[in-house]
C-alpha cells in the first residue's frame, strides 16, 4: 500500500468506528439522552481544534523546513503539555454555562469533555510530526487508534449504564489510547544544536487554532442550536439526521491530511484543484446515495425510532458535503500561512445564528441554513485563496 492509501485506509477506520460509536449511542440511549451526547461530543470537537492547530502547524513547519526536524518536534514537545491542560481546563470550567445551556441534569458531563480534550491535544502534535515526517504507518496507527478508543471506551460505558455521563467516561477513557499509539514520536527529542524559538511556533499555533475554532463552531453550531431551541424529541431527531452528515463530512477527510504536506509545498493551485475535486467528488456520492436509498440511510442513522427524519436525510448529506469542501479549504488556508480565511469563517458563523434565531428557522429551515451558509462560504473562500504569508522560523 502506498502512504496515502495506508492513511485514507487509517482515517476511513477511525471514522467507521466513531460513526459506529453514534450508531451504538443512538439504539442504546433515547432520543433526549441521545440529542445531549451529541452536542457534548459536538463541544470536544470544537475544543479538538487545539491539536488540530498544532498538527497542521508541526506537519507544515517540518514540510517546509525538513533540515531543522529535530529543533522542531523539541519545541513542539514543550509547548504541547501546556496547551493541552490549558484547554482541557477551560473546557470543563466551561461547565458553569455550557449545563444549563444544554439542559443538561449535571455538570460532569461537560467536564468530562475537558478530560478528554488533554490526550486528544496530545495526539494532534503526534499526528503533526507524523504527518510532516511522512511516517504514514505511525499516523494511520494515531487515526485507528482514536476510533477504537472511542467506540470501545463508550460502548463499554453504554453497557454498563445507559446514560450520557457514562458514555462521557468512556469517551474520556478511550481517548489516551491514540496517545500511547503514537507516544514515540515525540519522545527523546533533545534541544541539542540550534534549538529554535518557541515564540514563532505558539503564534502560529495560535492563529491555525482560531481559524480552525471558527470553522468547528460552524460546523457543529447547528447541534447546539438545535439542543437549545427545539424539545427533547426534535432535537433527538435532528442528532440523528448529523449522523448522515458527519458521515459526509469526515470521510473525506483523509484527502486534506495526504494532501496537507504537497499543499504546503505548493506554487500552483493545481494540488488545492485536485484536492477540492476529490472531496466534491465523495460528497456527489453521499448525496447520490441518500436520495436514491433514504430507508437504507435511516437504519444507518439510528432506526425507525427516528422515521420522522427520512425525507430530509439528504439534506444532511448535503449539508456535510459543503462542510467537508470548506474543510479542505481552511487547510489549505493553512498549509499556504494564509490565516485571512477565519474573518470568512466567523461571517459565516453569523449568519447561522442570525437566521436561527433572528428568523426562527424550524427543524427544516436550520439544516437548509447551514446548507446554504455552506455553499456560500465555499464559493467566496475559493474564489479568494489569499497570498501565501510564510512566517520566519
Amino acid at each position: 500500500m502506498t502512504g496515502g492509501t495506508l492513511v485514507a485506509a487509517g482515517m476511513m477506520g477511525m471514522n467507521l468506528a466513531v460513526y459506529g460509536f453514534n450508531i451504538v449511542s443512538a439504539r442504546m440511549l433515547v432520543p433526549h439522552e441521545f440529542g445531549a451526547l451529541t452536542a457534548l461530543l459536538g463541544i470536544i470537537l470544537v475544543g479538538n481544534v487545539a491539536s488540530l492547530g498544532l498538527q497542521a502547524v508541526t506537519a507544515r513547519r517540518l514540510a517546509v523546513d525538513p533540515d531543522q526536524r529535530e529543533q522542531i518536534i523539541s519545541a513542539t514537545a514543550g509547548v504541547t503539555i501546556m496547551v493541552a491542560i490549558g484547554v482541557g481546563a477551560i473546557v470543563a470550567a466551561s461547565t458553569v454555562v455550557l449545563t444549563p445551556v444544554l439542559k443538561l441534569d449535571s455538570y460532569w458531563p461537560v467536564i468530562l469533555c475537558g478530560a478528554a480534550l488533554v490526550p486528544l491535544t496530545i495526539m494532534g502534535a503526534e499526528a503533526g510530526v507524523a504527518q510532516g515526517t511522512s511516517r504514514w504507518g505511525a499516523l494511520t496507527a494515531i487515526f485507528l487508534g482514536n476510533g477504537i478508543g472511542r467506540i470501545v471506551g463508550g460502548s463499554i460505558a453504554l453497557i454498563v449504564s445507559p446514560t450520557t455521563t457514562s458514555a462521557m467516561v468512556g469517551v474520556a477513557a478511550g481517548s489516551w489510547v491514540p496517545v500511547l499509539a503514537g507516544a514515540r514520536l515525540l519522545m527523546g527529542h533533545s534541544d541539542g544544536g540550534h534549538p529554535i524559538s518557541r515564540r514563532p511556533l505558539i503564534r502560529e499555533a495560535v492563529l491555525s487554532t482560531h481559524a480552525l475554532l471558527a470553522y468547528f463552531v460552524l460546523s457543529n453550531l447547528d447541534s447546539l442550536i438545535a439542543r437549545n431551541r427545539f424539545d427533547g424529541h426534535e432535537s433527538g431527531l435532528y442528532a440523528s439526521g448529523l449522523i448522515l452528515a458527519k458521515a459526509a463530512l469526515f470521510f473525506p477527510q483523509f484527502v486534506s491530511v495526504v494532501l496537507f504536506p504537497d499543499l504546503a509545498r505548493a506554487t500552483t493551485h493545481h494540488a488545492r484543484l485536485r484536492a477540492v475535486t476529490l472531496v466534491a467528488g465523495f460528497g456527489a456520492l453521499a448525496v447520490a446515495a441518500t436520495a436514491l436509498l433514504p430507508r437504507v440511510a435511516l437504519i444507518l442513522v439510528g432506526g425507525d425510532q427516528y422515521k420522522e427524519v427520512t425525507d430530509r436525510l439528504w439534506l444532511f448529506a448535503l449539508a456535510g458535503s459543503l462542510l467537508a469542501i470548506v474543510h479542505l479549504l481552511v487547510f489549505d488556508a493553512l498549509a499556504r500561512h494564509a490565516h485571512g480565511v477565519v474573518v470568512m469563517l466567523w461571517g459565516a458563523v453569523v449568519a447561522v445564528v442570525a437566521a436561527a434565531y433572528g428568523l426562527g428557522v424550524g427543524f427544516t429551515g436550520l439544516v437548509v441554513t447551514v446548507t446554504l451558509v455552506a455553499a456560500a462560504l465555499a464559493a467566496i473562500v475559493w474564489l479568494t485563496p489569499g497570498e501565501r504569508t510564510d512566517a520566519p522560523h
